[in-house]
């Protein structure tokens, strides 16, 4: 045995080669876990229950499997960097911004803020100016509540440990509450609106682009002036980002449940 192997301990092996896993599938059962890891069921549902216990795992919404908890999300690396994913995107960017002449931006979720990844900027004198690499709270834009609205509500409530949320304009959602009762209407609908709500007379639109992964989720956002946002434009935006992102391949990103707020981390 090599230096190096000497020195593995392998509960802790096993437990960061089990996270791993999660950055491929969205969901592991006891049973997945096992036959991956090559392990005993009883020591796969141990490490699974000591990661959910950590907040690395969470129950999925049938509670049969596990999904990625609200630490491992945190951690994530954030899509869209990637040179290939870049090069797939470049149709998309490009039909979105035709269809609506406005600023077009993908973003990814770290934590409670989304971070701009790439782009294209409208033509018009007065418009949206793309920041890429700029942080926003996630909460105050439509690109955030479209990829917040991908995880469960346990999730989001790990993310938002308190029931009062930073205010960033008047519009601003302020509350937990409000912001679980958005993301619901986000995943009925397939779209989240902001008016104002992250940057005052600027109003946008969101939908979902789909990744390998949870961790390579993309949201799909137009921003314009709010005098060019109303609610028609901003539908009819809508319909027009969803035209565009499906230009990429489906990965078949699934509805997750809901959840309880109440339910521990730790």
């Amino acid at each position: 045995m090599s230096a190096g192997k000497s020195y593995v301990i392998e509960s802790l092996d096993t437990g960061l080669r089990l996270m791993s896993l999660f950055l491929a599938h969205d969901t592991l059962s006891v049973t997945d876990a096992a036959r991956e890891l090559k392990v005993a069921r009883s020591t796969a549902h141990r490490v699974l229950s000591t990661l959910e216990a950590r907040g690395f795992a969470s129950r999925d919404a049938s509670g049969r499997g596990y999904c990625a908890g609200p630490e491992l999300v945190t951690l994530g690396r954030p899509a869209g960097y990637d040179p290939g994913i870049a090069i797939r995107l470049r149709p998309v960017l490009a039909a979105a911004a035709e269809a609506t002449g406005e600023t077009i931006s993908t973003a990814a979720l770290i934590g409670d803020r989304i971070i701009v990844t790439d782009g294209r900027e409208s033509p018009h004198p007065v418009r949206a100016v793309l920041d890429v690499g700029r942080a926003h709270p996630a909460h105050a834009t439509a690109a955030g509540k479209v990829l917040l609205s991908r995880l469960t509500d346990e999730q989001v409530c790990a993310l938002y440990p308190q029931e009062e949320l930073e205010g960033v304009t008047g519009q601003t959602l302020r509350t937990r509450a409000e912001l679980l009762a958005e993301l619901e209407r986000v995943r009925r609908h397939g779209r989240a609106l902001s008016a104002g709500e992250s940057v005052r007379g600027m109003n946008a639109v969101a939908v979902p682009l789909t990744g390998d992964s949870w961790r390579d989720r993309l949201a799909l956002m137009a921003s314009m002036p709010a005098d060019r946002g109303g609610a028609p434009d901003l539908e009819r935006h809508a319909k027009a980002l969803g035209r565009a992102a499906g230009l990429l391949p489906p990965t078949g990103i699934r509805r997750p449940g809901g959840g309880s707020c109440d339910r521990p981390y730790g």
